[in-house]
Parts: structure tokens; sequence; C-alpha cells
């Protein structure tokens, strides 16, 4: 992946964020319900829709996050921007000797109460998704609540580096059904838990050690219902974070955009370790606490 012409800070660093993200309603969907946040913690710049740069990792970090909003009238939009907002604040307020995993979830759980909060104050059923990838020291932690999803490109090969908290995964883990009649599943959005729905939520978090040239992907699922794995790792081999972003966008509106699409593409690099011949993506993520679902009386959908 090229950055090529993408601004640089004025700060050296040993490996650095080149990231491009945007937002899009989709051709069905009235009002857009997604939110993402692409901040610069140390800093101080939040990357604003459909542009691009290129982010030196200084001592704060850089903050990735996609949240995927629901509820009537305007709750979802509210509550997937008090998700992005909240998270970043706190993320980027937290006490440098806070090890970032407790960081990181400490922020999540800030952002649920907000919008648990909001919700009781104006007497509406809001909630929304959160995957979040917090890149800090040559690594990456990774925290989920719902199912909007993180993938790693390694070595030319893609893995999902989170772990959808739906019904269906829940049925395929189960053996119920198999992952390729998930995928057309009438349930296929129907997820186990939301920021701000419950009382408490279960924060799944994992951590990956980053590779020279890695690229992570965060989207919400308007773009993985009509893309591929393997569409979304072919378009960022291919090219620039913000071209990158572009063709998927187009994939999706091109093949219905049925709903909301957001993607964050970002490379890696810098002087971090290259990847062996061997490395696979899949192989990457070391699982800091898993998300074990109770029965599913109390989805979401």
């Amino acid at each position: 992946m090229s950055d090529a012409g993408a601004p640089r800070s004025e700060v050296s660093s040993p490996h650095y964020v080149s990231v491009a993200a945007a937002t899009h309603v989709g051709k069905v969907r009235e009002k857009n319900e997604d939110a993402f946040v692409v901040a610069d913690l140390t800093g101080g710049t939040i990357l604003p829709e459909s542009q691009h740069a290129r982010f030196d990792v200084g001592e704060r970090g850089v903050l990735l996050a996609v949240s995927d909003g629901m509820g009537g009238a305007q709750a979802g939009e509210v509550a997937s921007a008090i998700v992005v907002d909240t998270l970043t604040r706190e993320v980027g307020n937290a006490p440098l000797e806070t090890p970032r995993d407790a960081t990181l979830t400490e922020a999540v759980k800030a952002a649920h109460e907000a919008v648990r909060t909001r919700g009781q104050q104006d007497q509406a059923k809001m909630g929304a998704t959160l995957t979040a990838v917090f890149v800090r020291q040559g690594r990456a932690y990774i925290a989920e609540v719902g199912d909007s999803r993180a993938y790693l490109i390694r070595n030319s090969n893609i893995a999902q580096v989170t772990k959808d908290q739906s019904m269906v995964q829940l049925l395929v883990d189960s053996g119920v059904m198999s992952a390729a009649d998930a995928s057309n599943s009438p349930m296929r959005n129907v997820i186990l838990q939301a920021m701000g729905h419950q009382r408490e939520i279960k924060i799944a978090v994992n951590k990956l050690e980053l590779r020279d040239r890695d690229c992570l992907v965060l989207c919400s699922d308007g773009l993985t219902v009509h893309v591929s794995d393997e569409e979304i790792k072919d378009a960022v081999v291919a090219s620039r974070p913000e071209a990158a972003v572009e063709a998927l966008l187009k994939l999706a509106l091109d093949r219905g955009g049925k709903d909301n699409v957001t993607v964050v593409v970002a490379g890696i690099g810098g002087e971090l370790q290259k990847p062996g011949e061997d490395e696979k993506p899949e192989n990457a993520v070391e699982v800091i606490k898993a998300f074990e679902p109770k029965p599913p009386s109390s989805s979401f959908g």
C-alpha cells in the first residue's frame, strides 16, 4: 500500500498510520446512523469525513473506531455520535501509565453509560455497535461490542480480527447453522448486545503486534452484507487507503446499498518488524477478553 502524497506530521515517530475513512447513507435508508472517528490523540487531530492523512504514532497513540447506531426517530444517529465522541475523549484523556487495554476498556464503558443515560433522558430506545482500534507503541488493541468488524491484512492475506456478537454467529458456533447459511439468514442483523441498550455489556478485547505494511480495515455491516472478505482484501492491496475506501463504498452501493456504509482503511508502516513469509493474519490476534454470550433472550436487532 502506498501513501505517497499524504501529509506528514512534524514529529518523527518509529511508526505511522496512513488512513482514510468515509461513510455513506446508502441507497435505501433515509438517514445515516453510522459514525466513525480517526484521531491522532497526540497531535489532537481528528480526520474529517472523506479525507486522508498520515499520522506519526505519538505517545498518546491513534484511535480508529466505527459505530452503527440503531433506534427510532433520531436515536440511532445520536447513539453512534455519543459513542465515538465519548470514546475519543476518554482515551485521549487517560493517564499514559494506564495499560492500553484498560484505557480502551474503560473508555468503552464510559461511552456505553453515556448512551444509556441519554436514552433514559430522552425516553428513547437507542443503541449502537462499536469496533475500536487503539494503536500505540507498535501494538493495536481492539475492542468490540456488536457486529461491526475489524480486519487485518498481512502478507496479502485477510482475517477478521473481531467476532460478530450476533444471533447467527451464536448458531454457527453451536453447530446449528453453517457459515454459508449464516450470510443469508434473516437473523443476520440481530445482535446480542449493543452500547447503551442493556444495563451491562461484555466488551471483547484483543491485541496484536503490528508489522510493517500491515493494513487494518474497520467497517459497519452495510459493507459486509454486499462485499466479501476477499474483495475487501483485493481493494486494499491494490491501492492507497483513500482509493481503497472509494472502491469499497462503490461496490456496496452498486450492489444495492441496503444499509448505511462506513469504511476505515489504515496502513501501518515505519520502524516495525517485517512479517515473516509464513505469518498469517488469523494467527496474529491475542485474545485478552472474549465475548461469552448468554442465551439470546435480550438480543437487539
